[in-house]
């Protein structure tokens, strides 16, 4: 299964000219259970999780993650099963789990990551529509394989008590990905990660977004059994504190359900502690990616263009194209992570706009080479958008600035967007207050794109405002 993922608390964020308040949080992410641990060891959890720095136009770089070793104990451990393909050019300010292991007890001072098999995916705007051209991405000295070793920041221990640490991997693709001096992609990768140790209950420890497809239900103990990414399977965990999306319950689940939950792990039981959770589809299609063109651009929308970063099932033919998606009106909208009735409101068939990250579900029988319909729902999905704050455009007293959007989002959004923040918005990698957001600072903003209904105007709700250098990045607090 493929699937897109930064958890936040609860968010209420004000928006004047809206005169609401929206509710979301940002995300996506993986699971996985497994064990890579010496046999006899005594053992315990721990955790891997994936984001990315971005470069502009690329919209894709699935690489396979062969193994992250941590090193420093008696026993070097591999955290990850398999060789599981992550496309980190999809994280842009969001994180995945990108998987989880039994490993032995200790602890642990350095990590060797190896990765195999790459390419970089990008956007073709020489082309009416726009589409995606690809490219091999190549090692230094033409290696088939790369592995970067990495002292950690601070000791990881792994106890057999519970879940305690984890590592946060951010592939930063502005620094690994070569250009020419035209700007334009050569090809060639050298791989530059920055790791960090995060405990479970770190902000950077989260699991934002995991989407998966339902196994097996178990209404009376509030639980169910999800299969996540490369065919693994996680235990899921409600209680009453378990926000469901457009008022759903478990009861609604079947085996042929997606959802997409935020959560904590339980370090008792390794299971996904689930506090929101989207049904995301009930017949068996989900795809999720960035909306390029809608048709008409002005009221209600027969048709929108979807480059698309994940689907399910992963045998259709929609992954790394553009979709042509049509509309019949009988589509239900949804924001994840808003709970209010204005959700209709905000987004709909007439709300729609390139830019906006997006899922939509159906089924399989919707899909027809890249041609989809009668779709069931459309969930709109937060974000991170890359620019640069326009002079002057700061306004505290009312929680805003302006900003150009740059890269791929650029191209999709040629005109300067307002942003806007709450008390609950965060500034974090370089960024420390409202005042941080001096003329020119390069910025990434994660959060809801919305088409302002009033005006038509394209509005940016925040809930992360990052600073893109890259050297703060790297030493920023988690």
């Amino acid at each position: 299964m493929s699937s897109p993922k930064t958890h936040t608390n609860l968010l209420r964020l004000a928006l004047p000219l809206l005169a609401t308040a929206a509710l979301f949080a940002t995300g996506c992410s993986n699971g996985s259970m497994s064990s890579s641990s010496t046999q006899g060891a005594t053992t315990g959890p721990a955790f891997v999780i994936g984001t990315d720095a971005p470069l502009a136009s690329v919209v894709s770089f699935p690489v396979e993650v062969e193994s992250v070793v941590l090193t420093g104990a008696t026993n070097s451990n591999n955290l990850v099963s398999g060789s599981p393909t992550v496309d980190f050019a999809r994280f842009n300010g969001l994180q995945t789990l990108i998987d989880m292991n039994d490993i032995d007890t200790g602890s642990y001072t350095g990590v060797n990551i190896t990765l195999g098999a790459a390419s970089i995916g990008y956007l073709n705007t020489g082309t009416t529509p726009y589409s995606i051209a690809t490219m091999a991405a190549t090692y230094p000295s033409s290696a088939t394989t790369y592995t970067v070793s990495i002292p950690l920041d601070k000791t990881l221990t792994v106890a057999t008590a519970g879940t305690t640490d984890g590592l946060r991997m951010d592939f930063d693709l502005a620094k690994s990905i070569a250009v020419d001096g035209t700007g334009a992609i050569t090809g060639a990768v050298t791989p530059t990660i920055d790791v960090h140790v995060v405990s479970r209950t770190d902000q950077g420890g989260h699991i934002d977004t995991l989407i998966a497809g339902v196994l097996s239900v178990n209404s009376g103990a509030g639980t169910f059994v999800v299969q996540g990414p490369h065919g693994e399977q996680f235990n899921i965990t409600t209680n009453g504190n378990t926000d469901w999306d457009g008022g759903a319950t478990i009861g609604a689940l079947n085996t042929s359900s997606i959802v997409e939950i935020s959560g904590s792990l339980d370090p008792a039981d390794q299971t996904l502690d689930a506090d929101e959770i989207a049904i995301l589809a009930d017949k068996g299609l989900y795809a999720t990616g960035q909306i390029t063109n809608v048709t008409p651009a002005t009221g209600a929308a027969t048709s929108f263009n979807m480059y698309v970063r994940a689907v399910e099932p992963a045998n259709t033919t929609l992954l790394g194209n553009i979709a042509d998606v049509t509309l019949t009106g009988s589509e239900k909208y949804y924001i994840y992570w808003f709970h209010n009735p204005f959700t209709q409101f905000l987004f709909n068939s007439s709300a729609l706009v390139a830019g906006q990250d997006v899922g939509f579900g159906g089924s399989t029988a919707s899909v027809s080479g890249t041609a989809v319909t009668n779709l069931d729902r459309i969930h709109l999905r937060n974000w991170g958008f890359n620019g640069t704050i326009v002079a002057g455009s700061q306004s505290a007293a009312n929680g805003t600035f302006q900003m150009k959007v740059t890269g791929f989002a650029g191209v999709l959004i040629p005109e300067t967007i307002t942003v806007y923040l709450g008390t609950a918005s965060d500034f974090r990698y370089g960024l420390g207050a409202f005042t941080d957001l001096t003329d020119g600072t390069k910025i990434r903003v994660v959060g809801l794109l919305l088409k302002n209904p009033t005006n038509g105007n394209v509005v940016l709700l925040a809930r992360h405002c990052d600073g893109l250098s890259f050297t703060d990045y790297a030493t920023a607090a988690y």
